[in-house]
């Protein structure tokens, strides 16, 4: 990385949405102050306050920036398997992407959702609303799938966060808990709720292809 000195504006706050996420993760939104997040990009305060004017827009920026990166590129895995009516490959795709951004590598953005839900229910409502995008493409792939008569009869939206519930809840368990059971057998594990979930919504109640 550039030094700060020679960092473009563009370079310049990119670092410092890296720095906050860190931060926010560790400290939580009120634990973490302008001057740390100004001391751990190397930049004074007036300097971040010219990218951010508070520490609520730079969080919300950075929900802005990881719900958009997080979007395109599950969309970009999904999407020739969503046009090919590949459902297994689809929801194992998909699956396998929440885990991904609930794990130890990447668990640094979930921790600080949670920190911001828990400290201040506008910023937990932001990341809710910014998902909603999301929630509505599997909802529409799963209305779909209904209609051309691979899955049952049901609600789209509610088979869509049904499914996003069970993955969530053992992406938080392993990310919270340090479940090593989860950790060792992540690919089985998805593998068993894909197969659970195509049975319960499937036409003929025996998996989808």
């Amino acid at each position: 990385m550039a030094t700060i000195s020679r960092m473009t504006s563009e370079e310049r706050r990119a670092a410092i949405l890296q720095a906050a996420v860190r931060l926010f993760a560790e400290r939580g939104f009120r634990g973490t102050t302008t001057r740390a997040l100004a001391e751990a990009v190397g930049v004074t305060e007036p300097v971040l306050y010219e990218h951010f004017k508070s520490k609520h827009e730079l969080y919300e920026a950075i929900i802005e920036a990881k719900s958009r990166d997080g979007l395109a590129r599950a969309t970009a895995v999904l999407k020739p398997l969503a046009q090919a009516g590949d459902d297994r490959a689809f929801f194992t795709r998909l699956a396998e992407h929440v885990l991904a951004s609930h794990g130890r590598e990447s668990g640094d953005y979930a921790r600080l959702l949670l920190y911001a839900a828990l400290e201040d229910p506008e910023l937990g409502a932001l990341f809710h609303e910014r998902q909603r995008e999301g929630r509505d493409l599997l909802a529409r792939y799963i209305e779909r799938r209904i209609q051309e008569g691979a899955f049952r009869p049901l609600n789209p939206a509610l088979a869509a966060r049904a499914f996003l519930g069970m993955v969530v809840h053992l992406g938080l368990l392993e990310l919270l808990y340090r479940d090593d059971f989860l950790q060792a057998r992540r690919a089985e594990m998805v593998a068993e709720v894909v197969e659970i979930f195509l049975n319960g919504i499937s036409q003929d109640r025996r998996g989808a292809k």
